[in-house]
This record gives C-alpha cells, structure tokens and sequence, in this order.
C-alpha cells in the first residue's frame, strides 16, 4: 500500500484489486511500537528472513488482526505527525519520500488482511471486518483531510524545487497531490466532517455487500446424484465428487456456486432443468430477496457515493472516476462501448440463429433460453468449425500451462521461475506454490511468485493478481513478492486438471499482472501499477501469446497420452478464434454500459432491480443472455471503488491490445520479435505509473492507438454502425 493508493483504501479492501506493497523492516520514521504487542501479536513479527524478508503466514493467527491493525494505525499516524511536525520548509525529501515510508507497519498487516478477505474469509474473519470499517473509515479520513499534511504536499506541488526534479519525481508529487485533492483535502467544517461520514458508511456496505455475494456463494451449492450427471466430463464429475464428500457429503456430486463450476456445467450437462437450477443460481446471487439480497445497499451506495462527489463540485460521480483516467470522461467511456454494441447484438443473433436450428434439428422442442446458451454454442461450434471444447481441453493441462506461462516470461521478459522447496517459504494454504523469479540472462533476483490455483469456501470468486510487496527503488527493494489466485475445481487426487480455453485464457491474462508487478522499475512504490483503464492492456496483451505456435507445440498436450495437440486441432482453434464473440463481448458491455449508467444518473429515487431491467430493454439486450455481472452481485463495482464507474476499462484497453497486436503481425518473428520485445518491457511494463500511460504507449507504437484496430480483431469491423 502506498499513499496514492491509501485515499481510496477502504474502498479497495474487498476487492483487493490494488495491488498492496510492503516491506519487512522499520524506516527511520517508524515510532518504537509497544513492546508487549510486537512480542506477543502474530501479526507484528518480523518477516521471515530469506528473500529479503518474506509473510510468516503459517504462524499469523486471525484472533491477532484487531490489535494489529490498530498498532499499525497508531505507528502510521505517528509517523505522519513527524512529517507535519517538521519545522524545516517542506520538500520532496522530508514531505513526500517521508510520507511514501511513512507506512511500513501497516502496510504488513494489510498484506495478512488481504489474505483473509480474498483467500481464507470465515463467519470469524467476517465480523472482525465489520468491526474494523469504521475504524479503517476514520483511519483514511485523518490522513486524507489531515490539513497540515496537504498543506505541505501542496507547498511542494508549487515550489521552485519542483521544476528541478527528474520526471518521475514530478510524476509522484503530481500523483499525490491529486490524491488528496480529489479525496476531501481541500474541504473544510461541515463538508470535511460529511465526506469523513460518508466514507464510514460506504465502508461498512462494502464490506457487508461483498459478503452477502460469498455467503450466497456458500449457501446455493447443488447436489447431484450420479443419474443426474449426463454429459458431464468425466474429470468434473470426479471434482465435484471430491468437493462433495469434502463437505461431509459422500456419494453425491457437488455443483458449487461459481463461475468455474457453473460455466462447464451449463456447457455439458444435458438435464435442461439442471441446467435452469445452476443457472438461476449463479445469476441470482444477492437477489433473492433475503438476508443476503443486495439491491437496497446498492442504492444507498450509489446515494452516498454521488452526494460525497458533489461535495467536491463534480457533477456525477463517473466525471469524478474518470477525470484522471485514459478515458477523461464519461461520454468518451461511454461512446467507446455504445460504438460495439450494435455489432455484438448482431453477432448474438446470428449465433442464436445457429443454436436454435441445431436444437430444432434435434427435436428438442424448445426456444433458446440463457441456460441453454453455454451448451447450443458448444453444439454450434462443433458443426461449425469441427472443434469440440472438451477434446480441446485434453490437452490443457494447468501444469503445463503453468510452464507454457513461464516458457513466454523468458523469452519476452528474461525472467525464468524455479520451483522453491516446500516450508521455506511460508504460504496461507496447503496448496499454495511458490517459484524464484530470476533474471534468465544473469541470474539477478527478482523476486517471488505465488500460486493458489483452487476454489474453496471462504475463498472469493474469480481470478486475480495481487502483491505483498512491490518494487521500489529508494528503499531498496528488489525483492517483488508477486501473486495469482485462481478458482479452478480441485482435481480428484492424482488426476490431471484439465480447463477450458476460456480459464487457459483468463491464467495467462492475470499472469500479465504478475508480470507487470515482477517488471516494475519505478523508483517509488506508490508509481507501480497504473490507470485502471490502462493497466488491464499488458494483461490483455499477454493473452496473445497462449495460441502463438511455440507455445501449442510444446505446452498443448494430452493429458494421457503427451503427444501434442493435432495441428489439425490447432487450426481449428485459431479458425474459431472470434467464436461466440457476440455471448463474451455482449455479456461484458452489458455490465460496464449499467454500470457507467448508474453512475451517471441521479440517485435520489433509483431502484437499481428496476434500473438494470429497463436500462436494458432499452438497449435491446438479447433475450437468451445476462450481464456478465448482474448489479445484485457487481463485486468489482460495489463491494468496493477499484472498478465503479472503471468497467469499461477493460474494453477501453482493448483497444490498445488489439492495436499492438497488429504491430507484432508487422515483424519477422511474431510475438517472439526481440526488438519489439524489448520496447514492450522498457515502455510497457518496467515504467509503472512513473509516465503517463498515452506518452508510454506512443513510446512503444509510435503513434496512438487506432480504435479500428479493436473491431477488426473481433470480426466486427463489417457489421459497425457509423
């Protein structure tokens, strides 16, 4: 964690999907913390001395959190009244590099924090949340409306001293200038005391939404018995065996509540009324008017979240989200994501057309339905292009992908990984890795790179990259503790776990996070990582190299026999390349288009069920599809502010991926160009937020970007209106 990233902090804890630095020992601005609670709290204990220090998580105990967190409030607080204390005129050294090591304690337990929020949430962990948002809300808003902090912060934005530092200096004070500018430092008296409410009250429903989301994950698992499992795979049925009998269920097969059970279950099952139960279940969590149902918290957020804003003099809370963003606005956002959307609807209805003839054909006597989408599609591509998804998963194997992953880290970013032996590293779970990370040509250390690949209760949905510690050049820390977290379904013991194309897709895409982090050359941690809606093009970008031949021939094989995959097979994977485009990009602009709408509108009277349903009438959104995200479970953007208003972001990066994709098919060598290799690393990844992200990306092309470039690469380009 690091100051630009502390003002919105209590926003981001849910969703962790900042990435939070730390470091292992004291600055010299760190208070003597009580004696009694270092030597006695789990928590505060030095990190474990190999690698330059690394998270004694097997030793932390969650009953320790509470004291810690408030010790590490108490040493930061501390720490920033030295800097406002300072008699000496404030400068770059003694105001903002004091305030960049002004965090170290804390920035420890938050790395534990986050472990227990993402990976290993309980009934336990869950209420000492909830009684920490308060004090984490109050916690922010001292540092944020601290006047004296800002005053020297601003007293440096406006100094002569400033012309006189390097650019990535100048970058950092400008980052953290705006930080607190944007975020209540400039309000005083009742407006200051108002948005310090506001930010305890946001916190709070963050935290209870996103629990509400994982306790209806929890709570809606479906158990079969065997004569209900019909076209399952054989490797699923086997996990959700295993899963079943874990859960004290022997016998019957466990069909858990998220995405990577629900999306193969739709796409094989051929029990039609399964089919419905897992689907309903799945879309519907948050919103079945129960305990756990979100929509009324989701008005008091959109509520609270314009009127906070409002004080600060934007209009909506988007135009606030995006004025420092790639985008800059809302109607950019918002004119990016409209210009697809005919062209995807389009696709959709050809695809539908496709699936009901084949369902017709068969006799199934039935109109295409969302549950049927997944498993008509899986039909169409099969007749269409000759590719079956489950024969193309035989020869995904996640191992193998894990290597494949490691194959493209040497070859484009000089980084080889090398398994670390088991217990010197500490992890937080059994199943948990842990690899070294080397400079491939020198053998320098990098850093670290954790693996926790599977679904378990307590553990949020989905796919992400964080890190314990990022990389900063003025304390010395080379040594990047960088992680991937996925919820693939465990494999029976001794089986092979075999994923779609889709999962192999999103593994290599949050890889390109890990990469990013493993990359950074910022001089200053609160510089690595970047704009929402720049940061997910290297992850994206990174997606490529999973079809490039070197890695389906050597990474692409089958999970009995070893031999590669067919390169009769391959060519029918990249011949179906833009299959089903219409479902993904139809499904993901449906979420960021609500999203960007409800943050755009005003939220005195809005019911967001009622919002969703008409916002999408009128957008002519196909019948046989759902958002990606239904707003009841919309974690990226209510169960914190990483993504609110930033949806679009991932299709705003698309753009650039898609254009510099186009620059690799301009060169000898592909993907694997040296040259070009080299450019993406020094402009793309090593930079961070130390440049602006459009300078940065000229840098490597040349040029900007060509938005053409994004419907040209999903096969859109014919079916655009202009």
């Amino acid at each position: 964690m690091r100051v630009n990233k502390f003002i919105l902090l209590v926003a981001l804890f849910p969703l962790l999907e900042s990435c939070l630095s730390s470091r292992d020992k004291m600055t010299e601005l760190t208070h003597d913390l009580d004696s009694s609670a270092e030597s006695t709290n789990s928590l505060l204990q030095p990190w474990k001395p190999v690698y330059e220090g690394v998270p004694v998580f097997d030793q932390v105990k969650l009953e320790d959190l509470e004291e810690a967190m408030k010790v590490g409030i108490a040493t930061h607080l501390s720490n920033i009244e030295r800097i406002t204390g300072n008699q000496s005129p404030a400068s770059f050294e003694n105001t903002i590099v004091a305030l960049e090591r002004s965090d170290t304690e804390i920035d420890k337990v938050f790395v534990y924090y986050g472990i227990w929020a993402a990976n290993l949430s309980s009934p336990e962990f869950r209420n000492i949340q909830g009684r920490l948002a308060p004090v984490l809300s109050a916690y922010q808003s001292k540092i944020s409306q601290n006047k004296k902090l800002f005053d020297r912060v601003k007293a440096v934005y406006e100094s002569q001293e400033l012309k006189n530092l390097s650019a990535e200096q100048q970058r950092l004070v400008e980052v953290v200038y705006n930080g607190f500018a944007r975020n209540g430092a400039l309000l005083e008296g009742k407006a200051a005391e108002r948005f310090a409410a506001i930010n305890a009250e946001l916190a709070k429903l963050y935290v209870e939404f996103s629990n509400n989301i994982l306790a209806d994950e929890e709570g809606y698992i479906l158990y079969l018995k065997e004569d209900e499992l019909a076209g399952l795979p054989e490797s699923f049925v086997a996990s959700a065996a295993n899963i079943a009998e874990a859960n004290g269920k022997p016998g019957l097969y466990a069909i858990t509540n998220t995405r990577s059970s629900m999306d193969p279950f739709l796409t094989f099952s051929t029990n039609r009324k399964l089919r419905e139960k897992v689907w309903r279940n799945y879309y519907n969590r948050a919103d079945n008017g129960d305990d756990n149902d979100n929509n009324k918290m989701i008005a008091q957020i959109l509520k609270l979240r314009h009127e906070r804003v409002q004080l600060l003099g934007y209009e909506n809370y988007a135009s606030w989200r995006l004025e420092d963003r790639m985008a800059q606005n809302p109607e950019n956002a918002l004119n990016l994501l409209l210009a697809v959307w005919p062209a995807a609807v389009k696709r959709v209805e050809e695809e539908v057309k496709a699936m009901q003839g084949i369902a017709d054909k068969e006799g199934a006597k039935i109109t295409i339905e969302p549950w049927d989408y997944r498993f008509y599609a899986n039909k169409v591509r099969k007749a269409k292009y000759e590719l079956d998804s489950q024969e193309v998963k035989q020869y995904l194997q996640l191992d193998k992908l894990t290597d494949a992953m490691f194959y493209v880290a040497e070859r484009v970013f000089d980084m080889s990984f090398h398994p670390v032996a088991q217990g010197k590293v500490p992890v937080f779970h059994e199943d948990v890795r842990v690899w070294e990370v080397k400079r491939a040509s020198t053998g320098e250390h990098i850093g670290l790179w954790y693996l926790d690949p599977y679904a378990r209760p307590g553990k949020r949905s989905g796919a992400w990259a964080t890190s314990y510690r990022s990389h900063s050049v003025v304390d010395g820390w080379n040594n990047v503790l960088s992680s991937n977290n996925s919820n693939f379904v465990k494999p029976a013991p001794g089986e092979a776990l075999l994923i779609s194309w889709d999962d192999a897709t999103t593994f290599f895409h949050e890889f390109g996070h890990s990469l990013h982090s493993l990359s950074s050359q910022a001089r200053y941690a609160s510089l690595n990582g970047g704009l929402r809606d720049y940061t997910e093009f290297q992850s994206q970008l990174l997606e490529r190299w999973l079809l490039t031949d070197e890695v389906i021939q050597n990474f692409f094989r089958h999970y009995k026999t070893d031999k590669p995959m067919p390169a009769s097979l391959v060519a029918k994977i990249k011949k179906a390349q833009n299959f089903n485009q219409g479902f993904a990009t139809t499904e993901y602009l449906a979420s960021a288009i609500i999203d960007m709408k409800l943050h755009t509108v005003d939220p005195a009277k809005l019911d967001p069920d009622r919002f969703e349903r008409e916002t999408l009438q009128e957008l002519g959104m196909p019948k046989e599809l759902v958002m990606r995200h239904r707003t009841p479970h919309f974690g990226h953007v209510f169960s914190g502010e990483g993504y609110a208003a930033g949806y679009y972001g991932y299709l705003w990066a698309e753009v650039l991926t898609s254009d510099a994709a186009e620059a690799y098919s301009e060169v000898d060598e592909g993907f694997y160009n040296k040259d070009l290799n080299q450019k993406l690393v020094k402009f793309l990844f090593e930079p961070g937020n130390s440049i602006d992200p459009n300078d940065a990306y000229k840098l490597f092309r040349g040029r900007n970007p060509d938005p053409e470039a994004l419907l040209r690469d999903r096969g859109f380009r014919d079916s655009v209106t202009h």
